[in-house]
This record gives C-alpha cells, structure tokens and sequence, in this order.
C-alpha cells in the first residue's frame, strides 16, 4: 500500500515537472527541444519550426488550448514522415518473412535442379553406352524432356507430365524404328513425311507398349507435391509484395500523428504513446493486414503439409531415376515386336525401302539381347543424388521450423510495431490527448468487425490491394486441387482467422490514401532469418495428402495413311482396323 502511495506521487511529481517545463519553456527557448527532434528525425526544414510557442488556428490535427509549437506545414510534415517511418517498420518485419519464403524457394529449386542435372546424365548415358546409333540425335530429345520437367517442378502452368512424356516418344520412335527395329533403313535417306506419320501415329501403334503412360502417371505423381511447393512459396512472394504496396489511409496517418508528434507540439518531445493507444492505432491501420490472418494462417498450413508430401524427396528421386529404365525397357519392347510394328507401319505410312532382309531381323534381335543385359551391367552411382537428398531434406527440415513461426504474422504485427521503440514502460504515457497514468480507453480487436468500436480510429474500407491479396490466398487451395486432382477434404483446414470479418467494399480513393506507395520489390535483398525476433505458435500436424494415380486416357483417334509408296490421307480408318481388315493379323493388346 506504501509502495503504491509513492509510486503515486512519483507520477504527480513528474507530471508537476513536465508542466512546469512546458510553462517555464513557454518564452522564448520552448521550442528548441521541437526543433532538435524535427531536424534528428529529418521531418521537414527547420524554418517551419517556431522558435518560441504560439497560436495557429489553421492546425487541423494537433489543436489544443494552449500555446504550440506546431504549424500546419509541421502538420503536413509530420503525416509525411509517419506514413514513411510506419511503412518502413512493416516492411522490415515482412522482409524477413519474404526472405524466407524466397530463400526457401531457391534452395528447393536448387535441389530440383541438381537431381534432375544428375538423372539427366544418367539417361543420356544410356543412350551413349547401349543405344550408340540413337545417341547423337536423341540427345536433344531427352534434354527437352527434363527440360519439360524442370518447368514443371518449377511450378509453370502450361507444362503437363503426360503431353511432355508422349512427346518425347512421339520423336523418339522414327528413330527407334529405322535403326533399331529396321536397322537396314538406316542407310536410307529418311524422309520428313514418314518421319512425321511415325510421331503421328505412335500411339496408335504403340511401339513402346504401357511403358509411356506408366512413366507419365508415375512422373506426375511423384513430382507434383514439389511442383505444388513451387507454386505456393510463389504465392506467399506475391501475397508479401501486395502488403509492401498497399498505403495508408488518410485517417491512419492522422491517427498516427496524434499519436506520435502532437505531444511534441507542447514541447514534449521524450514522452511515449500509451501501450493501449498504440494498439488501437495499429490495428486500426493494419487491419487490411490483420484481414489476411485467417487465410495466411490456412496457408503456412498447406505449406507445412506440402514440404511434408516431399519426404525426403526419395519418391521424388526414384521416379527421376527410373525415366532410365522406362525409356530402355521401351525400347526393349519395341524391338521385341519389330516384326508386327514394321508390317503396321508399311500400311500406315508406307515403306521407306524394300522390306529389310533376314540379315537385318537378325541383326535387330541381336541388337535387343545385347541391350537387354545391359542395365544390369551397368551399375549406377547414387552418390551424387544421395547429397543432393541429403541437402532437400536439410531444407524441408529447415523451412518447416521457421515456417510454422510465421503462423500469426499478420495478426501480431500491431503488437510486434508498438513492442519496439515507439513504447516504453514508464509511469507515464500519452494518451493522445495529454499525459496519463494509463490508457483508460478501450483497446479494441485486429479484425474488421471490431474496428466498429476502435476510439481512435475510424476504419472505412480496406485497401484493395490488401483484398486481393487475401482472395489470392482463399483461392490458391482449390485451383491447386482441381490442378492435381486431390480430394476436397485434404488436410485439416481449421479457422483460426482474427475474428468475424466483414467484407470490405473496395471503395477507396486517393484522399484516403489508398494507393499503392510504389513498386519496390525487396526480393534481392538479403536478412539473417535466424535473428528474427517473432513470436510465433507451434505449426499444425503434417499429414501425407492421398495421392490419386491419375485415370489412364484412351488413344486419340488419328487420321493415318493407306499404303503405298506416296501416302495419301485416309481419315476413316484406325491403326486397329487396318490390323483386323488390312491385313487380317490377330490383334494382342500389348
């Protein structure tokens, strides 16, 4: 009780000194504390600065009974500068969170890449060591492929597993099938319109038998959680770059103001705002940001269960890996049937030369027992992509741990901005009107609905860039599921957002400040993550999405050649009908 008395005096004895300062200073020297902290914090020129207190009936926002120091152009500056100090204090918060979604997308990129670099190699060197007359000219092919692979798993919207695979087998058979299957073609001058019927009509003839679509399918199972990665950790860049343009509504820089300077307008330069004050500010301002909550939260949700999907990225290698052995086992397959794939072709597209001789038969089935034994004699270091995994799972391992930090980012960054230095734990504070013992004024909630009651700030709208940063967020999940084709329920989605939200009108104009404050874009910039100084809960459970093996599609139907040695369109007839009526072969489905 004793200690509380004196704290109380205390407080009034600072408070008489305060005053008396402010009295005493009201002659000619009252301002010179003023003009100091103006020309420290470079708000504006000095000669807006009075050099004793007076009078200014045209002040808009720091008006009170008695002699100031303030001008309206100290007014105008003071906006100024706390829109600028106020964006620049959010945007070294969310820069640390860009850097690590930035950071995090390169080193998985990297990893991506070093896998892919690795069975790249692998499946030329097929080429190079068992299939030497296909080698110089499939080269190309096969760095297409993966090519094709990279833009997929960098997230590329226009790249599919299934259409790059068959299109690598379309060009890949006219040459299987003039120097494997028909090795005495090869000698012959290759013509562009054969060449083309045979891409053309390569899956109707099916040369390579199931191996095409088991590799699409497997493909694009295994690599579309690190595609979906890419994909988010985009969006997350591009949420963060929406939040470094959206600007400050004119009420907020007012609020601001009166918050942070008009204390100095009564030569009160070294008292703080008021912790409740503060907040109320804050989220006042922020409250577009707070708005993202609920759909951020959802979000690093989805992020942790995607870098989850990668485990370990071994499905991810196995698959790469295995494009080696589906290319040689298709191969293998074609050559096993050169026979009955050589007489479809001849109807289809016509003969190249005369029907290659015994000789060459033999010499193809000679050629298919030599590579058949091949892969086992071939023994495959795996060492490369064991570092390579070694180092993906040390990434996923790592931006799980410091994803999960960032869960409430949006919602405590009015906490994390009046946690700094604008507010100090003293006896006294400003209360934007005078210097208090405490705040008695209601601190209101982060959400939009709870603004209703904010005293110090009255919000009207949010920033449309803000609102399509949220809906950006809310609609990545279902374009990602009907992308993949997952199951609607997929993950434990539980609404943890700031409060019931209303929707905001997207009606903003200049006056309020709603326009972007300009373009930059931090993604270059570089910040130690591991100093970050957030806060955050403790992330979700990671659940394995179910992965769905996508529905095999039937063969287009493909207008093919009758026979002849000048081929001529005949768009009626299949490859099957030509085997059952043309040449009355029985049809074995391979």
């Amino acid at each position: 009780m004793f200690q509380t008395i004196l704290q109380r005096v205390d407080f009034w004895l600072i408070y008489l000194t305060v005053v008396l300062c402010g009295a005493s200073g009201a002659g000619v020297h009252s301002c010179h504390e003023v003009k100091t902290a103006f020309q420290l914090r470079q708000i504006g020129p000095l000669k807006w600065v009075p050099e004793a207190p007076g009078t200014d009936g045209e002040l808009q926002i720091c008006k009170h009974s008695g002699p100031s120091c303030c001008t309206r152009k100290m007014e105008e500056s003071y906006q100024a500068a706390v829109r600028r100090e106020t964006l620049q204090n959010i945007r070294s918060y969310s820069f640390e969170l860009k850097y690590l979604i930035v950071g995090h997308a390169s080193a998985f990129q990297d990893a991506f890449q070093s896998l892919l670099s690795f069975t790249l190699n692998l499946t030329t060197g097929l080429f190079d060591s068992a299939y030497e007359p296909l080698s110089q000219d499939a080269r190309p092919l096969v760095a297409d492929l993966f090519s094709d692979l990279s833009l997929f798993l960098g997230g590329d919207g226009n790249t599919s597993m299934e259409r790059s695979v068959h299109r690598f087998y379309d060009n890949l058979f006219p040459l299987v099938y003039r120097r494997l299957v028909n090795p005495g073609l090869a000698s012959a001058p290759p013509s562009s319109e054969h060449s083309e019927c045979l891409r053309m009509t390569r899956q109707d003839v099916n040369p390579f038998g199931s191996h095409p679509r088991v590799l699409a399918e497997g493909l694009t199972r295994a690599l579309s959680a690190g595609r979906a990665l890419s994909q988010a950790l985009v969006i997350g860049a591009e949420v963060l770059n929406a939040t470094e343009r959206a600007g400050l509504a004119r009420e907020c820089g007012r609020a601001l103001v009166r918050m942070q300077y008009c204390p100095h307008c009564r030569g009160l330069t070294l008292i703080q705002p008021c912790g409740g004050l503060c907040l109320n500010v804050m989220r006042g301002c922020l409250v577009g940001l707070s708005e993202l909550d609920g759909p951020w939260r959802r979000f690093v949700a989805l992020l942790q269960e995607l870098t989850g999907a990668l485990a370990g990225g071994h499905d991810l290698e196995l698959a790469l890996q295995g494009i080696r052995n589906h290319v040689n086992d298709a191969i293998l397959h074609a050559q096993l049937h050169g026979p009955r794939i050589s007489a479809i072709v001849d109807k289809v597209c016509g003969p190249l030369t005369d029907t290659p001789s015994v000789t060459s038969i033999r010499s193809t089935l000679k050629v298919m027992t030599s590579v058949s034994t091949s892969p086992t004699s071939m023994a495959m270091t795996s060492s490369p992509a064991e570092v390579t995994l070694d180092h993906l799972s040390h990434t996923r391992r790592e931006f799980m741990g410091y994803i999960q930090r960032y869960r409430s980012f949006f919602s405590a960054l009015p906490e994390m901005l009046c946690e700094s230095e604008m507010v100090v734990d003293d006896f006294t504070c400003w209360s934007g009107e005078d210097v208090v013992e405490s705040y008695v004024g209601r601190v209101v909630g982060n959400s939009l609905h709870a603004q209703k009651n904010n005293p110090e700030i009255k919000v009207r709208s949010i920033d449309p860039i803000l609102v399509g940063a949220r809906d950006r967020l809310e609609h990545f999940k279902p374009e990602m599921q009907g992308q993949m084709g997952w199951a609607t329920d997929w993950g434990g989605w539980v609404e943890t957002g700031s409060g019931t939200r209303e929707e905001a009108s997207g009606e903003c104009d200049d006056e309020d400040g709603c326009q972007g404050s300009g373009d930059e874009d931090f993604t270059n910039e570089r910040v130690d993550v591991a100093s970050t100084h957030v806060p955050f809960g403790k992330s979700p459970a990671v659940r394995e999405p179910p992965w769905h093996v996508p529905t095999a599609q039937p063969p287009p139907q493909v207008a093919v050649r009758a026979a002849g040695h000048t081929p001529t369109p005949h768009p009626a007839i299949t490859i099957t009908l030509i085997l059952l009526s043309a040449l009355a072969l029985p049809w074995h489905p391979l």
